[in-house]
């Protein structure tokens, strides 16, 4: 296992700077990753630990060993991209073998490990398979294999994922957590998927045009958001950040669509105006009026099986809230 430190890291194409000055460290045996929208620099981080790409500026150590200018081989990281890349014209078993195979290893010690691997991901059953012949899900795994059985210092995975559909991306991620837990091998992960990150990591680093807006456990990132746009992109649906002014701090009271909430705040803002976040699971939309309710129309209407998703506009602003199965809520009516 190792311990993966990036010291004021900066990335330069041409003039464009896509990192600047990002300096973390991934401990020992943690899974962890890097999420952002498209082309905030996550991919780019993920090459430069690989060793596919060089820094501009900054040192990356793998352990105390500085790794600049070393090859991914001699980096001894396994990357686990989004398309699958294996070789069509092998079986599984060839896929899976063909590190070791490169390697020169002995045929028995490769015949024992390629096992080993397909027990672990499933894929006792499908070792004489071709691709072609396999899901999108068994051939990331055939991918994770192939990774595996090189028993790597560091795992580094972009978006393995976002080719799978809904279903299968659940179910790989639970296999990728499972996995982790029983390898205990050093994991850095890519995706633009907030909750895919939420589910996986030990720690995540949210980043936005570069910079990394807020690093910690996803409970922390979730609950204590470090600024407006983390608080935006964490959370499904997004959080509804709406302004608001402050009405007294002990307890903090806070005006916002025309009603008044007392909040638990450990801190009471300094400024008056200020920007509110509440997650839709926060707010109650009803057909029913009730006293301090905010009224508003009813704009979209999204059910979610044990719940319904409502966009409401109120006061002009779209808020975004729940309302229970049993509600008569649609475009156009009055909520509150």
């Amino acid at each position: 296992m190792t311990r993966i430190r990036l010291e004021n890291i900066t990335k330069t194409f041409d003039s464009v700077t896509v990192i600047e000055g990002l300096t973390i460290t991934i401990e020992d045996g943690e899974f962890f990753t890097f999420v952002g929208p498209s082309g905030c620099g996550k991919s780019t981080i993920l090459n430069m630990i690989a060793g596919l790409e060089a820094p501009t500026d900054g040192l990356i150590f793998f352990d105390e060993r500085m790794v600049n200018g070393r090859s991914p081989k001699e980096r001894d990281v396994a990357m686990v991209f989004q398309s699958y890349a294996l070789y069509p014209h092998m079986t599984v078993r060839g896929n899976i073998a063909f590190p070791l195979v490169m390697r020169k290893e002995r045929k028995e010690i490769i015949e024992a490990e390629v096992f080993r691997v397909a027990g672990l991901l499933g894929l006792g059953d499908l070792l004489e398979k071709k691709p072609k012949e396999l899901s999108g899900g068994q051939r990331q795994r055939v991918a994770l294999g192939r990774a595996i059985v090189r028993k790597p210092k560091v795992f580094l995975m972009d978006e393995p994922l976002s080719n799978l559909d809904a279903r299968l991306r659940i179910d790989m991620r639970a296999e990728l957590k499972k996995l982790h837990h029983a390898l205990g091998i050093t994991t850095v992960y890519v995706t633009h998927d907030q909750s895919e990150a939420m589910g996986l990591s030990d720690r995540i680093a949210v980043l936005n045009k570069g910079q990394v807006q807020q690093c910690e456990v996803p409970r922390t990132v979730y609950r204590n958001p470090a600024n407006t746009f983390v608080a935006g992109f964490i959370g499904s649906p997004a959080m509804n950040l709406i302004p608001a002014e402050v009405q007294g701090r002990e307890p903090l009271r806070v005006r916002f669509l025309g009603v008044v909430v007392t909040t638990e705040a450990a801190h009471a803002p300094a400024l008056q105006e200020i920007i509110a976040g509440v997650r839709p699971g926060d707010i109650r939309v009803t057909s029913q009026k009730s006293e301090g309710a905010a009224e508003g129309m009813v704009s979209v209407v999204e059910p979610a099986g044990p719940l319904q998703w409502v966009d409401v506009t109120v006061a002009g602003r779209a808020v975004k809230g729940f309302a229970g199965p049993e509600e008569e809520l649609r475009p156009g009516s009055r909520a509150f």
